[in-house]
């Protein structure tokens, strides 16, 4: 059994190893503290062909916020409903810099509870900065998510564990850590439409009680301005493992923000996931993360238009899954891709970007070289857990000494202790490739893939997230 010592990322203020699993009298989301109480509603918001009736009202909405508008109480918690057959591939597209609601309901709500003083630290006063060179890593000085605590032993070469009730879950998180439920509606019909053509932001009666319920949490250790943990039937207790479902609400999600600066991570067990209940991280960046604009090779295409391609030139080898028909074509490649690395017990992190058009999936080994003693000690003592964001290009530091000497040199000899090998990686991609029918077609073709970075007119994010050089 292969162990590392690592002291844990608290992400809720109720983190702590207990067995109490009821009757805590903490408002938890367990069993024991869940509300019966129905939440209020808000007028279903309509089709642009008749808001113009209503541009007071939105403006209002938009002004002052959504929440503090209607003043909702710890044990009400916003529903917002998203449309599940909606968003074919030209009409993602289409959406990726309007106005959002999902980005005005998640951030008025994360500084609702940064006024309140719920995170560790004041995540905007974090200093930051480009590293000079040809990636353009980004690195961050937090030294908020340095903790005086003792490590904890985690193991790192069993990518599936069983859900433990005793060890820390969301279950455990307080309900004033929870900004809103994230669902499909059915009211749709079926029917393919925009949110351009209609408002899929809604409150509506219901009870939290339901074991399907989807909630978006604050990360009380943040890395940046908004982020959040996206619970999949947060009750339902799933271990971290991701399935077609789960993978699918994260791209809606992605989709709802229609937002290039909203970016989705998840990290497996032994890729440093510490939390054994499925969720993913989000947060806002008004920069490109390096791997998004790293060159890639054409590979191959599915039946169902997903294209997939193999990064080039990065200091971490990963595929890239991107396009398809619909939300679930794309998510149903990847999620093919991801069961087949946890099945063979292939620790990895996945990236999720430009609105949920574009999936890297990154196969690593950083953990099992630390439990094998191969990694240099000048990177151990950095303390840098590379997880999704820093295999991104997003390097948080937390000690000053580290920040001011970092470089894009240093950047990439942590990653390179990340990555397969070039012989591992063909083996893993060729067991992916074959879980999910697909047959390599080798093309020389090169392209150098860099998103289009344009700010919507009104930002929804605050100036503290913004990256300068």
């Amino acid at each position: 059994m292969l162990t590392i010592k690592r002291v844990p990322t608290v992400v809720s203020n109720y983190q702590e190893e207990s067995s109490e699993s009821t009757g805590c009298g903490r408002n938890c989301l367990g069993n024991c503290c869940l509300p019966s109480k129905k939440s209020p509603t808000l007028f279903p918001l309509f089709p642009l062909f008749v808001m113009f009736e209503f541009v007071s009202f939105n403006l209002v909405l938009a002004q002052i916020g959504v929440i503090s508008f209607l003043g909702f109480s710890d044990s009400s918690l916003p529903l917002y409903e998203f449309n599940q057959d909606r968003v074919s591939r030209d009409n993602r597209r289409r959406n990726r810099s309007g106005f959002s609601f999902l980005n005005n309901l998640l951030l008025e709500q994360w500084r609702e509870r940064m006024n309140r003083g719920l995170f560790r630290y004041d995540v905007s006063a974090c200093e930051t900065k480009v590293l000079s060179g040809q990636c353009g890593f980004i690195a961050q000085l937090n030294e908020g998510r340095h903790l005086k605590k003792r490590p904890t032993e985690f193991r790192v070469d069993q990518v599936l564990q069983p859900f433990d009730p005793n060890k820390f879950n969301f279950t455990k998180v307080g309900q004033e850590e929870v900004l809103f439920r994230f669902q499909p509606s059915t009211r749709f019909n079926g029917k393919d439409v925009t949110t351009s053509e209609t408002r899929v932001f809604e409150i509506s009666n219901g009870e939290f009680g339901d074991l399907s319920t989807n909630v978006v949490a604050i990360n009380v250790s943040p890395i940046e301005y908004g982020h959040v943990l996206l619970i999949p039937r947060v009750l339902d207790c799933f271990p971290q493992r991701i399935d077609n479902e789960s993978l699918l609400l994260a791209l809606h999600m992605a989709a709802e923000a229609a937002s290039p600066f909203f970016r989705l991570g998840y990290n497996s067990l032994g890729a440093f996931a510490t939390i054994n209940h499925l969720h993913f991280q989000a947060y806002y960046l008004a920069k490109p993360f390096p791997v998004e604009k790293a060159p890639i090779r054409r590979i191959t295409m599915s039946v169902n238009g997903v294209m997939i391609s193999q990064l080039l030139d990065y200091p971490v080898r990963g595929l890239v899954f991107e396009g398809g028909n619909t939300l679930r074509d794309l998510a149903d490649v990847v999620a093919r891709c991801c069961i087949r690395l946890q099945s063979d017990n292939v620790p990895y992190n996945v990236l999720i970007s430009d609105c949920g058009n574009r999936i890297f999936v990154f196969p690593q080994c950083y953990a099992e070289k630390q439990a094998l003693g191969e990694v240099k000690q000048e990177l151990l003592d950095t303390q840098v857990n590379p997880a999704v964001w820093e295999i991104s290009g997003h390097i948080v530091l937390k000690r000053k000494e580290d920040f001011e000497g970092a470089s894009e040199d240093y950047a990439r000899r942590l990653l390179a202790e990340v990555s397969l090998s070039e012989k591992r990686f063909e083996e893993v991609k060729a067991c992916v490739f074959k879980a999910c029918g697909l047959q390599e077609e080798y093309n020389d073709n090169v392209e150098d893939k860099e998103l289009v970075f344009s700010p919507p007119t009104t930002p929804h994010y605050a100036e503290a997230c913004v990256v300068l050089q």
